[in-house]
């Protein structure tokens, strides 16, 4: 049986697993450079960034449609609401996945996971 809190243990690459992994790399590159440049320079925080930026925008959406319809159509006050608790459930998730908090068993092991990556 396997110690739950044994330290990583890094297996390199043989030799010929190195050569494909490097084929596999080279035609990448040659195929799609483009995507390759995007892949290369993207980063989980920008991402992350970016869906924070549309979650925030979508919030202000529903309690603009919310305010603006309250009084003249209960039912599309009613959908910017949704809009609005949508939006914050997003933000929720967007900054939770960001600080690792209030993550379960599997989100705590992927934690764990980047964090070996990140040391190792």
């Amino acid at each position: 049986m396997v110690a739950a809190n044994r330290p990583a243990e890094h297996m390199p690459l043989d030799d010929r697993e190195q050569r494909i992994l490097e084929e596999i790399e080279r035609r990448f590159y040659e195929e799609d450079p483009k995507l390759a440049e995007t892949v290369r320079t993207t980063t989980v925080a920008a991402v992350s960034a970016r869906q924070l930026k549309w979650a925030v925008l979508a919030l202000v959406a529903g309690v603009g449609v919310m305010l603006g319809f309250f009084t003249r159509s209960t039912a599309v006050a009613l959908a910017g609401f949704v809009v609005m608790v949508l939006a914050v459930a997003w933000i929720i998730a967007i900054v939770q996945r960001r600080t690792g908090v209030g993550m379960g068993p599997s989100g705590a092991f992927l934690a764990r996971l980047r964090r070996r990556r990140d040391d190792g």
